[in-house]
């Protein structure tokens, strides 16, 4: 390797050789290698080994450190008081009225009887106080998870607790091995045209109980065509409670932004913050007061004997059977000719029917989950690892109970966080509220207009549209467009487990364009003798997919002109063993054509993957150095490493 550095003499053989050691530290190559023969490590067994690795990897765990990390319990506990308490009251009970009609309503877009929707809406609240790293998380089924347990499960009750199971040991196993960081894969475009598209699903998928038409079909564009082929079946009076029940609704939301009164709390009299607290109540809990109303008024109309309306019927009183999640199933259809026919499914049947979405809904479920915790963070870390343990472990729960998915979902959480949450304690008491719910309120879910709960749904989504980022994202980066338009149009004709994959893809292939075309910044100097010469610089590392388009652009420049070539390598940190073939090739190029070409401010690391394949590099780590060279005033020394 060709150095910047001065000679220094081998004592041991007497000859003279050159060493390239950057000012200020150490460069080891090969010649630094001593191999010695270690006989205790043979006489290690690979059993003293392996209990070596046991006893390590258990201290790690049981550190108090980490104890305190995987548990958070352990931090916020000792410290409860009685303001915790009231505060964490207060907040679990405004969750809970929320969560038992989102419950119901959920389940219905899995495409499964409304009693799974509370049964997912109590085990994870309990398990979540003791590992979930957020106070705004209101761990239960949201509109997203239900549509995917829908497009995975298609409204099999038996799927879609067995996908609540894997896909919770799929997250605790991503927890475990730290793969927190694939959510970086999911970029703002992308997640702003999954959420997008999801929501027009949703609100589409709820016609058939608002109009009582039919809405078959996994995708978008199914939906609609097939509500289009049923139009003349609309169901006029649940329309109109539909809509007027929608309107209500996005009034009552409205209420809970009002305010009476002075900006500051301070300001205000007694009845000014009476009535902004009441409409605040109110505004909050408008779901619960919906349902409670129109369950009212559905329960007065049947006992009239006046029947105008489809109600929700009959759901099982009392908590689910808790037993482990079904592994087989069988289910019976009708043969051709009209006998019953059993069809067993096997574990591993039921697995392949549930295809991607086992890789797709844990990585969709940890996206809208740290968007709660992010959200409520105020600049804090925030551990996607613990989170996804946590909310793994919650849905494994789950599946005991027989609910499906559950995480995090941003409208509760912003219920919870306005509703003045102190600690993760918040969970048990809307826990509590559901088990109640489930013991004492069912006989009343039987009076419920179907089309109530269609608008608690209609009216929730046509907010999760996400149309304000399109006018930043255009001023700020147009191509970021392609994308999110992408997921978007992707997910509206293809099921939505396969839509977001394609918009990742789209994604991830916008990134390695990047990578692979990486600018070079091309100028021609002149040393302080006016001594011309070319600089290039790459903007970042050197591996197999850019660095043959940065040869090219290198030796394309270099033919252009008989001056010397330096390349700035400030900013290559990283290469590998194709970028070390090409150099070679480009060096031996040079030297043909007997052009100087130099590496300036090479990295230790990367000179010795290059020295690897080719060790006549020219390395220069200062200007003084490189203007000596280019005059031809420094003799240059050689050495071979």
């Amino acid at each position: 390797m060709r150095s910047d550095q001065p000679a220094q003499r081998n004592n041991s053989s007497g000859s003279e050789v050159s060493l390239d050691i950057p000012p200020n530290a150490i460069y080891n190559t090969s010649r630094d290698c001593i191999v010695q023969d270690d006989d205790n490590a043979d006489k290690r067994s690979a059993c003293t080994m392996t209990t070596e690795w046991m006893k390590q990897t258990s201290a790690n765990i049981f550190r108090k450190k980490t104890l305190y990390k995987r548990l958070p319990v352990l931090t916020w506990l000792p410290k409860y008081n009685r303001e915790d308490f009231v505060g964490d009251l207060m907040a679990g009970i405004t969750v809970g009225l929320t969560v038992i009609p989102q419950g119901l309503a959920y389940a219905g877009i899995a495409g499964l009887d409304l009693q799974y929707g509370l049964y997912g809406c109590f085990m994870g609240c309990f398990i979540y106080i003791l590992l979930g790293s957020s106070k705004d998380v209101p761990v239960g089924p949201t509109a997203i998870s239900a549509l995917l347990t829908f497009q995975t499960a298609h409204g099999v009750w038996q799927k879609a607790v067995l996908l609540t199971f894997l896909t919770g040991l799929i997250e605790i196993a991503m927890g475990i091995f730290r793969l927190g960081f694939l959510i970086d894969f999911v970029s703002g475009p992308v997640s702003a045209g999954f959420t997008s598209a999801g929501s027009l699903i949703i609100f589409t998928s709820q016609l058939k109980d608002l109009l009582g038409v039919n809405t078959k079909g996994d995708t978008f564009v199914d939906m609609w065509i097939s509500v289009f082929s049923d139009l003349h079946n609309i169901s006029w009076n649940d329309a109109g409670l539909g809509v007027a029940c929608i309107i209500v609704l996005l009034t009552m939301r409205a209420m809970a932004s009002t305010s009476f009164g002075p900006k500051e709390s301070s300001e205000k009299s007694f009845c000014q913050k009476f009535w902004s607290g009441l409409f605040w109540v109110v505004g909050t809990s408008r779901n619960a007061v919906l349902i409670i109303v129109t369950s009212a008024i559905g329960y007065y109309l049947l006992s009239s004997g006046i029947d105008i309306f489809r109600m929700v019927g009959y759901v099982p009183q009392g908590l689910p059977k808790f037993s482990v999640p079904p592994f087989s199933m069988t289910t019976l259809t009708n043969g051709t000719s009209g006998e019953p026919i059993e069809i067993h499914e096997s574990f591993g049947q039921m697995v392949s029917s549930l295809g991607s979405g086992l890789i797709v809904v844990p990585l969709i479920s940890l996206l809208e989950n740290m968007a709660v915790v992010q959200a409520f963070a105020n600049g804090k870390p925030c551990d996607a690892t613990q989170e996804l343990i946590a909310v793994g472990v919650c849905n494994v729960a789950n599946s005991f109970a027989q609910g499906f998915r559950g995480n995090g979902g941003i409208a509760r959480g912003a219920v919870l966080n306005s509703s003045g949450v102190r600690t993760q304690m918040s969970n048990i008491y809307t826990g509590l509220i559901v088990i109640v719910a489930l013991l004492y309120l069912t006989p009343a879910f039987y009076y419920i207009p179907k089309a109530a709960l269609a608008a608690v749904i209609m009216a929730a989504v046509i907010f999760m549209i996400q149309y304000r980022v399109v006018k930043p994202m255009w001023r700020s980066k147009k191509s970021d467009l392609i994308p999110g338009l992408a997921t978007f149009v992707a997910c509206l004709v293809l099921p939505l487990q396969l839509g977001i994959l394609v918009g990742i893809g789209i994604n991830i292939v916008f990134i390695l364009y990047h990578a692979a075309r990486p600018k070079l910044r091309v100028e021609t100097l002149c040393t302080s003798n006016d001594i011309k010469y070319l600089m290039l610089t790459p903007d970042r590392c050197l591996i197999f997919p850019s660095v043959e388009f940065v040869r090219n652009v290198i030796t394309k420049q270099g033919r252009k002109s008989t001056l010397p070539v330096v390349i700035d390598c400030t900013h290559i940190y990283g290469a590998d063993f194709t970028a070390a073939k090409v150099v070679s090739s480009m060096i031996d190029d040079f030297e043909n054509r007997q052009q100087k070409l130099y590496f300036f401010n090479l990295q230790q690391r990367v000179a010795q993957v290059f020295e690897g394949i080719n060790n006549n590099l020219q390395v220069i780590y200062d200007m003084n150095t490189l203007e000596m060279r280019l005059s031809g005033k420094e003799e240059e020394n050689t050495s071979k490493l």
